[in-house]
């Protein structure tokens, strides 16, 4: 894996870029959807992935993103997101060549630029599709190769703090403080409520259904919201869950409040509690608007909590499971694809935790 497939330094610079780029992995299945259809019909030209441009060089990029590139990147645990490239805003509803003049939206810049530029040495003859798709898939296994060794660390070093005092409850607070505060971690407010229930299941008699993707929408799965808690004993949803990465209004209960009646309408059972988690101060106008929602759906509670306040009082009232909550969350954290969780994201959660550990054996 060591020998580059490429022998021009500026196409490998902008291959390895776009495959090393954390930022953005929708480049990444771009580039290599389209290099599989070149290799795989030579005929077609490479910018036009998309039918609806016409001609019999154009073809579906999404075909072969979906059909052929998903079951290989899983295969391989190729570090790239778990859905098509051509789904997100930068790519859907677009039927133009792909030429770098045109302007994708998308961030970073620099990542599409790339891809096009790619597409278009491939075009031009500078380099072979199926050079430039080996090249792609080399630096993915690197990377891949890369992360796993990380994390094979830190987790060991992890391990060797083992014998610590456990946190207290305000350790661990402050520890998904830090980790809240990172970009992009708005996955993690899910991940915090599910690991509460995942904890203390046994105790409350409750469990957290499987949680969906973070991009999915609930109309598209049939969630009624982000964490579904049912009974133990059976599916049907008693509890959901929604969180706000920021401030919670009237509006958003209204929603949810549409939500519910579609909900209770396709249901024979009816939910006790939705909850708002939101990381934003609370309004007392719209804490009392959710309250005045009981009587109006004749028995749901709907309330907006503050992520802190909610993590501090499970944290306390579930003292002896504090480690236990401590460690589903970071078993959720580690399982969740780069696309939700990214890889920079579970290594900074533990670092965070081994350092909060170490400092435990420290002052003993």
């Amino acid at each position: 894996m060591t020998t580059s497939l490429v022998a021009e330094p500026e196409v490998r610079s902008k291959v390895e870029f776009v495959a090393h780029n954390l930022q953005n992995r929708a480049g990444i299945r771009l580039l290599m959807s389209c290099l599989l259809a070149k290799a795989h019909r030579p005929q077609v030209d490479i910018r036009k992935p998309y039918t609806e441009i016409g001609g019999a060089d154009s073809y579906s990029g999404r075909t072969y993103d979906e059909q052929y590139l998903s079951a290989f990147i899983i295969e391989h645990g190729l570090p790239c997101n778990t859905t098509t490239a051509f789904l997100t805003p930068a790519l859907r509803n677009r039927n133009i060549v792909l030429t770098p003049d045109v302007n994708l939206v998308g961030r970073p810049p620099r990542l599409y630029q790339s891809v096009l530029e790619l597409l278009t040495d491939v075009y031009a003859g500078r380099v072979a599709a199926e050079d430039l798709l080996a090249e792609t898939v080399r630096y993915l296994l690197v990377l891949r190769d890369q992360q796993r060794l990380r994390m094979e660390t830190l987790l060991s070093q992890l391990e060797a703090t083992d014998e610590a005092m456990p946190l207290s409850a305000e350790s661990i607070i402050t520890l998904i403080q830090q980790h809240r505060a990172s970009p992009r971690s708005s996955r993690l407010l899910v991940l915090i409520v599910a690991a509460a229930y995942m904890a203390a299941s046994a105790n409350l008699g409750e469990r957290v259904l499987p949680l969906q993707s973070h991009t999915a929408a609930d109309r598209q799965t049939g969630a009624l919201g982000d964490v579904e808690i049912t009974l133990v004993a059976d599916n049907n949803v008693i509890t959901s869950y929604e969180m706000k990465d920021k401030r919670v209004t009237r509006n958003d209960l209204d929603i949810a409040l549409a939500k519910v009646a579609r909900f209770h309408g396709n249901q024979s059972r009816r939910i006790d509690n939705y909850i708002f988690i939101t990381t934003e101060e609370v309004a007392v106008e719209v804490q009392e608007y959710a309250a005045s929602l009981y009587q109006r759906t004749g028995g749901v509670e709907f309330v907006v909590l503050d992520c802190v306040a909610f993590l501090r009082h499970f944290l306390h009232l579930f003292h002896r499971l504090r480690m236990q909550f401590l460690d589903a969350y970071q078993k959720l954290v580690l399982q969740e694809p780069d696309s939700s969780v990214s890889q920079p994201l579970k290594e900074l959660f533990l670092n965070l935790r081994r350092a909060a550990e170490s400092q435990i054996s420290e002052d003993m």
